[in-house]
C-alpha cells in the first residue's frame, strides 16, 4: 500500500475534542490498534466483525466529517487568507480541491456566523440561503430545521415566497432562490451560482 493511501484510523484519540490536547502518541497508537475499521483516500474496511452498535457509531464519524468538511475548509481558507493574503492557488494543492470550490467555501463560511449555522441541516442549505441578510437567513434555517424542509423544498419556499411577497423578505429570497447549487463532476463538492 502507497503512502498516500495508507490506512488511517476511524477513531479519535481518547481526550481530543474535549479540550485535552496532551494526548501521547503511545495513548494514540493504544487507541489506534482498538479501532474497528481503517480509512484511506478511497475505502472505509472494518478490521474485524463489528457488532451493529459499532457500525452505527462509525457511521455517525462518518457522517460528521462529511457534513461539516466544507465549513472547515471555509474557515481555514477564510484565516488563511486574512492572515496572508489571498492563499487560493496555494490552498488548492494542499486541499485538491479546485479554486473555484475553495472560493464557494469560503464565500458561505464568511456568509454565516457561527451562531448562524446549523449542523442539523446541510452545508446546501447553507447555500442557499447564502445571499440574504442574517435575519433572514435566520428566519429560513429556524423554518427548515421545523418543517424539516429539504434542500429542494426550501428553494420551493423561497421561491413562493418572492412571487408571493414583495417584502424585502420576498426580494432576498429571490436572490437566494435564483442561486443555482452545481456539484463538481470530479469531486462531488457543491458549488453556488448567483445569477444575476
Amino acid at each position: 500500500m502507497s503512502e498516500s493511501s495508507s490506512p488511517v484510523r476511524d477513531r479519535p484519540a481518547r481526550g481530543l475534542g474535549r479540550g485535552d490536547s496532551s494526548v501521547s502518541a503511545s495513548g494514540m497508537a493504544r487507541e489506534a490498534k482498538r479501532s474497528s475499521a481503517a480509512i484511506s483516500k478511497i475505502a472505509w474496511v472494518p478490521q474485524a466483525e463489528m457488532e451493529h452498535a459499532e457500525w452505527i457509531a462509525a457511521g455517525r464519524r462518518l457522517g460528521a466529517i462529511g457534513r461539516c468538511s466544507q465549513w472547515w475548509i471555509g474557515d481555514w481558507i477564510r484565516y488563511g487568507t486574512a492572515k496572508w493574503g489571498e492563499k487560493y492557488v496555494e490552498a488548492a494543492r494542499v486541499t485538491g480541491y479546485d479554486v473555484a470550490t475553495l472560493r464557494n467555501m469560503a464565500w458561505v463560511a464568511s456568509k454565516f456566523d457561527l451562531s448562524l449555522r446549523s449542523d442539523t441541516l446541510a452545508w446546501s442549505h447553507h447555500v442557499l440561503l447564502a445571499p440574504l441578510e442574517p435575519e433572514e437567513q435566520r428566519y429560513w434555517l429556524q423554518r427548515a430545521n421545523q418543517e424539516r424542509l429539504s434542500v429542494a423544498d426550501l428553494r420551493i419556499e423561497l421561491r413562493s415566497s418572492q412571487r408571493s411577497d414583495a417584502s424585502p423578505r420576498g426580494e432576498a429570497a429571490a436572490g437566494a432562490a435564483d442561486a443555482e447549487v452545481m456539484v463538481c463532476p470530479h469531486c462531488g463538492h457543491q458549488m453556488v451560482h448567483v445569477a444575476e
